[in-house]
């Protein structure tokens, strides 16, 4: 992680950014972070947007809380009491295979 104070960078700061591409640049006033420069490579515009707002969070903290309770079912135990047994499908197994005679 790279640090720039603000009141010593000469620069644009789309220019640190793009000179420290995959780094998070931390920037600072008075050696306080104030501000960080976060790669979004493999981030799309939607999840960015639900990462910070409000209603959004405080549902998941909210949901968070409820399965810690006990008050919710992951998605592995839901499946478990929700979908039927199966068993499997012997078609669709791989069989051994017989040595040819040559």
């Amino acid at each position: 992680m790279k640090r720039i104070n603000l009141s010593s960078a000469d620069r644009p700061l789309a220019d640190y950014a793009a000179e420290f591409r995959d780094e998070i640049v931390l920037l600072t006033k008075r050696n306080r972070a104030v501000a960080a420069i976060v790669p979004l490579k493999n981030v799309d515009r939607e999840s960015l947007a639900l990462s910070h707002h409000p209603e959004f969070l405080e549902l998941i903290a909210h949901s968070r809380a409820e399965f810690a309770a006990g008050r919710k079912l992951s998605l592995a135990q839901m499946r478990r009491a929700v979908l039927p047994k199966r068993s499997p499908n012997k078609r669709m197994q791989p069989t051994a295979r017989r040595a040819r005679r040559g």
